[in-house]
């Protein structure tokens, strides 16, 4: 598994020879190393809501490489209507498969216009990716580290709009996972924070990989 750090909360995951977008915000993202237009390959993009700096340029990437567009029902039919075809509508409950990767909306604590807000597990050769999407603290995290149990998990700590560093590190303690890549921060200054001190608040029980926007972690 190969995840690249795109910023905000926008990453690119290569797993089975298959890429995937998660919430990829480049355009108006003043973090993203490359821009839409730079992208001529994907598989699968997932998208966790359908606020601005997580639909991003969903919709136009799917269009441009006739990849895959998953993510709630009410976001699918903005996506069909938009004149997007290759669609996987679901939700918050059990996997579908896409191109031979698993694939899991889990409970996210938000708001949105379109569907209820979401994380997503994602799923192939026995390695597992939870991105959290945008979210605040809640008890029932122990259960997606019990069911799924991630390898990775990509948590957003910038606060205000998520969760911060205090509560994202319960959140670690909550899932269980193998290494913790930090997400949604530092994008705008409502959302700034040192990941470093999250990295303090949990170096003992989880490896904590920092990503700058561009740079790339394997598993």
């Amino acid at each position: 598994m190969r995840i690249t750090y795109l910023g905000h909360s926008a990453v690119k995951v290569e797993l089975a020879n298959k890429i995937i977008y998660i919430d990829p915000f480049l355009s108006g993202n003043p973090k993203a190393p490359i821009t839409a237009d730079e992208i001529t390959h994907a598989d699968i993009v997932i998208v966790t809501h359908d606020h601005g700096d997580h639909l991003g340029d969903a919709f136009a990437i799917a269009k441009k490489t006739n990849a895959w567009l998953v993510s709630q029902y009410e976001i699918t039919v903005m996506a069909n209507e938009s004149g997007i075809t290759k669609v996987e509508p679901m939700n918050i409950g059990g996997p579908i498969s896409v191109e031979g990767i698993k694939i899991a909306l889990t409970p996210a604590f938000h708001t949105s216009q379109n569907g209820s807000p979401t994380g997503v597990i994602v799923q192939a050769l026995g390695k597992t990716v939870y991105h959290a999407g945008d979210t605040g603290l809640f008890s029932d995290m122990k259960l997606i580290g019990e069911l799924y149990k991630p390898d990775i998990a990509l948590l957003p700590i910038g606060g205000r709009f998520t969760m911060d560093i205090y509560q994202a590190a319960k959140a670690v303690e909550f899932i269980k996972p193998k290494y913790v890549i930090p997400i949604h921060y530092n994008t705008f200054d409502m959302i700034k924070t040192d990941p470093s001190k999250f990295e303090e608040l949990v170096k003992d029980i989880v490896q904590v990989v920092i990503l700058k926007p561009g740079e790339v972690f394997n598993y």
